[in-house]
């Protein structure tokens, strides 16, 4: 006598096999939880104080937070101090790699064709020496650099030329700071004259932006 095939039964979806695996986490999740629900306190003391009395065994690691060494974050420090004093057209704060340029626009920081700092240019400096100062020990060196344009007009009759009108800026500057306590060791003038400018385009506004001093402020790096 034959028997009957019988029917195969259809394959379940996909899906299902996926369902399956979060039912069966869910229930090793509620184990987990009832198990921890019922945990003796008592029990838990005990082993804890065992390490308290015997601190020998983990003894604690002495963690010094690494000095800030970037200069994006000492960009944002030195533009939150100058923005009390300058209009932001009067300032530029750029960052690079190793150090912070901060350029100073003469039209608004030295008296006309003069190396004499202005009053917003003292009180700008004002700002900044603190900084420094708090900053010293995380600074390689500030070099100041003192520039101008091709038709700046030079009023003082002791200053002979471009160059020395550009130099006297710089160091105009660095004794300004260093009389506020920045470390002259980390101080370094140095003068352009008119070979670097900014701008090289005829309008009167970008030309006159060529006038300018750059304090350079290199940060030292960590050792890898």
């Amino acid at each position: 006598m034959a028997y009957k095939k019988k029917e195969e039964c259809p394959k379940p979806p996909a899906w299902l096999t996926s369902f399956s695996d979060l039912m069966s986490l869910l229930l090793t999740f509620f184990i987990l939880l009832y198990a921890m629900s019922t945990l003796e306190i008592p029990a838990l003391e005990k082993f804890l104080s065992y390490f308290r009395k015997n601190p020998e065994l983990y003894p604690p690691k002495n963690s010094v937070v690494p000095p800030i060494t970037h200069p994006k974050d000492y960009a944002v420090k030195i533009k939150k101090r100058i923005s009390k004093v300058l209009p932001p057209w009067a300032y530029q704060v750029v960052v690079a790699e190793e150090y912070i340029k901060l350029r100073l626009f003469d039209r608004i920081f030295f008296e006309n064709g003069d190396y004499k700092l202005t009053e917003k240019g003292r009180k700008t400096l004002e700002e900044i020496a603190p900084l420094l100062i708090a900053l010293s020990d995380e600074i390689s060196s500030i070099r100041v650099e003192g520039h101008v344009g091709p038709t700046v007009e030079i009023k003082n009759p002791i200053i002979r030329n471009k160059w020395e009108l550009a130099g006297r800026r710089a160091t105009e500057v660095i004794r300004y700071l260093e009389n506020r306590g920045v470390p002259h060791d980390k101080l370094v003038a140095v003068s352009y004259g008119d070979k670097r400018p900014l701008y090289r385009w005829r309008q009167s506004v970008l030309i006159e932006r060529n006038n300018r001093v750059e304090i350079n402020i290199y940060v030292k790096r960590e050792k890898k």
